[in-house]
């Protein structure tokens, strides 16, 4: 199987994992979990810049359909940083 063809696989599981992820709990993000039970999620400081805050996408108004979306924004984003990364190291070997 070629190079560029597992790369379309593993974008497509992780284009699938987020559509399904928040139909899977109704539970916060581990993290968010952690600190609301050890006490310390008030001392949390919000970021100065949001695309999707709170995992929400602005614009929509299902909240599933928001957390998906802003799933998909996010491994987009990753993918594209991954890629780009990729291709300016395979240009410097060259």
């Amino acid at each position: 199987m070629s190079f560029k063809k597992w790369w379309l696989i593993g974008l497509g599981v992780a284009l699938l994992l987020a559509t399904v992820s928040p139909l899977a709990s109704g539970s916060p993000d581990g993290l968010e979990k952690v600190a609301d039970q050890q006490g310390f999620i008030g001392d949390a400081i919000q970021s100065p810049f949001q695309i999707a805050a709170g995992y929400l996408f602005p614009g929509i108004h299902n909240e599933t359909v928001a957390t998906i979306v802003a799933g998909w924004l996010g491994v987009l984003v990753v993918f594209g940083a991954v890629f780009g990364i990729g291709r300016l190291i395979a240009r410097k070997r060259t």
